[in-house]
Formats: structure tokens, sequence, C-alpha cells
């Protein structure tokens, strides 16, 4: 499998979500029954904190994670870019780089 790129917008003090489908190179959904997945942001690569970003395996057979932050911790994120990555690890619990991308933060001027 290789590694996914995919961009984030994430807008403070809104709950997020996004749904990701992990193909392989030629287009077969990656079967992820029994894998679990971690994914984090961080303002930079080598920042030394990091915001956790939710995962659900939502449906396994046809390769679907749900990557989502709650409003409390979005509206806690200050305005800007991020790097942020999802973390796959097998049953046998070799562990894979599957998406990375950057994060896109925005202030809205409206409160939530």
């Amino acid at each position: 499998m290789s590694v996914y790129v995919r961009n984030l917008s994430i807008d403070s003090g809104a709950d997020f979500s996004e749904i990701l489908e992990l193909t392989q190179t030629g287009g077969n959904v990656v079967n992820l029954t029994g894998f679990t997945a971690y994914s984090h942001m961080r303002k930079h690569a080598e920042s030394s904190t990091h915001t956790g970003i939710a995962v659900s395996i939502t449906n396994p057979s046809r390769g679907e994670v749900t990557v989502s932050i709650a409003n409390t911790i979005t509206k806690e994120l200050k305005e800007g870019r991020y790097v942020w990555d999802l973390m796959l690890v097998r049953p046998n619990n070799t562990k894979t780089i599957a998406v990375e991308g950057t994060a896109l933060v925005t202030v809205g001027i409206s409160s939530f």
C-alpha cells in the first residue's frame, strides 16, 4: 500500500469529521479487518506536542476510516497549517503510515 495524501480543512470551534476510503495502487480497496488505526496532527513534523485525531474503522471490508476532532478540541487550535498522518497497525502488529497531508485550521468570524 502506498501513502495516500489527503489535505484537511478544519474550522476552529466546530466538530470535524472526514470519511476516507483507503485503496491500493491500482484502485483495489484495502481490507482493514483486524486493523487498528491512530492519527495525530502537529504544527510541524519535529514538534514535540500533538493533537490527537479520533479514528474509527467504520467499514473494514471497504477500507473506510473516519477521522474526527470534537469542537472542544478544535476551539483550542491556533489558526494555521499543521501536518497530520494516519498510522495503520496490522493484526501482526506491523505499522505503516497510510495517509499523510496538511491540515489547515481556520478561525471564522461567527462563534459556535
